[in-house]
């Protein structure tokens, strides 16, 4: 499963996008790099009911922001993805590819 294909499943199981569990995260102070991994990860387990390959889709996003290492790129391996850059805002938004 891709990054994004992550991120995409995470909106469905929570009803908010990637964007809105990044600021609730940050308003919850888990962007300081003093916060583990752990912590968000039982936070996202406790509030929204997300397993750890989603949490981990999402801590990667809080801790490092959209992007990804271009390795993942087009590879055809587990995680690849289409750009090296992951949607944030929401499925219903994300521009067609073309």
């Amino acid at each position: 499963m891709s990054f994004q294909a992550y991120l995409d499943a995470v909106e469905d199981k929570t009803g908010l996008t990637p964007r809105q569990l990044v600021e609730i995260a940050e308003s919850k102070g888990f962007t300081d790099p003093a916060v583990k991994a752990g912590t968000i990860l039982e936070w996202l387990k406790t509030d929204y009911g997300l397993g750890r390959g989603h949490g981990m889709a999402l801590v990667h996003v809080i801790k490092n922001g959209p992007r990804i290492d271009s390795k993942h790129v087009g590879s055809g391996g587990t995680h690849s993805d289409e750009t090296d850059t992951l949607w944030l805002d929401g499925k219903a938004s994300k521009p067609s590819a073309s």
